[in-house]
C-alpha cells in the first residue's frame, strides 16, 4: 500500500490509570518523515506505543490515511498499514533469520523473503542461523526488514541506532533514507542521536514531560544551539 497519512488529535495515553503523554496533536503528511525527540524518559516511545494501540488511551484519536484506528487492536492497526520496529527489536531468539522473516510476511509468499535479503544482504548470509546468534546489528537489520515486508505505510521507529557501531548506524540510516525517499511509506523516527535525526527528518518534535514544546523544522532548531542544549540537553557539531 501507498505511503499515508497520519493525524494525532489531543493524544493522552499511558499504562492503566497513569498518563505519560498528554494531548498530543501533529500530523505527517504521505511520504513525510518526522523525527521525535526529548530527553530519556519523556513519552517518545509511550507516544510510539500508543500509536501501535499497545498502551492506554486516555483521550484523542488516530488517523492514518482516511482510517480511524483510534479504537482498534494492534493487530488491526498492522493490517491497516503501521509497521513498528520497538527499542529492543523484539526478535525471536530461538528461530532462524528465515522463520523470524517469515513472521513478518502477513500472508504473501515466502518468496516474498528475497526482498529482505536484496535489503540486508547480511541476513542472506546469516538466513540459517539463530537470532540469538546475530549481533546487536544484524538482529536490528532483521527486524526492521521483518515489518517492511509486512508493507507498512507508516514506519514506526523507536531508537533503531541504540548501541550500534557508527558503521553500523551508517549502514541502517543509509536504509532507512532510501525507504522514506522511495516515497512509499511515512516514517516516525525516535533516536537520541540528535544529528542523524536531523539529517534524516522533514520536521522534528520535542517532548518535555509527556508534552510537546517544539515542532518544527530541523535547520531552525539545528541553528538554536541554545534551544537543543535547554531541551535536549546535549551540543551539537
Amino acid at each position: 500500500m501507498p505511503a499515508a497519512r497520519l493525524e494525532v488529535a489531543g493524544l493522552s495515553a499511558g499504562y492503566g490509570p497513569t498518563q505519560i503523554v498528554q494531548n498530543i496533536t501533529f500530523d505527517v503528511p504521505a511520504g513525510g518523515r518526522l523525527a521525535i525527540l526529548g530527553r530519556n524518559g519523556v513519552g517518545k516511545t509511550t507516544l510510539l506505543a500508543t500509536l501501535m494501540g499497545l498502551s492506554t488511551r486516555h483521550a484523542g484519536s488516530v488517523r492514518i490515511g482516511d482510517v480511524d484506528i483510534t479504537r482498534r487492536r494492534t493487530s488491526a492497526r498492522a493490517l491497516a498499514g503501521v509497521g513498528y520496529v520497538p527499542q529492543g527489536r523484539d526478535v525471536f531468539a530461538s528461530l532462524t533469520v528465515e522463520e523470524n522473516l517469515a513472521t513478518g510476511l502477513k500472508g504473501r509468499g515466502r518468496a516474498a523473503l528475497a526482498e529482505a535479503y536484496e535489503m540486508f544482504p547480511r541476513l542472506g548470509e546469516r538466513r540459517r542461523h539463530l537470532g540469538g546468534q546475530l549481533s546487536g546489528g544484524e538482529q536490528q537489520m532483521l527486524s526492521m526488514a521483518r515489518t517492511m515486508l509486512g508493507k507498512p505505510s507508516l514506519l514506526l521507529l523507536d531508537e533503531p541506532l541504540e548501541g550500534l557501531a557508527p558503521v553500523i548506524c551508517d549502514e541502517l540510516m543509509a536504509m532507512i533514507t532510501r525507504l522514506a525517499s522511495s516515497g512509499d511509506v511515512t516514517v516516525v523516527l525516535v533516536e537520541q542521536q540528535i544529528e542523524r535525526a536531523l539529517d534524516f527528518a522533514d520536521r522534528v518534535l520535542i517532548l518535555e514531560r509527556g508534552r510537546e514544546v517544539w515542532s518544527g523544522a530541523p535547520d531552525a532548531l539545528r541553528a538554536d544551539r541554545a534551544l537543543i542544549e535547554r531541551l535536549l540537553g546535549v551540543g551539537i557539531h
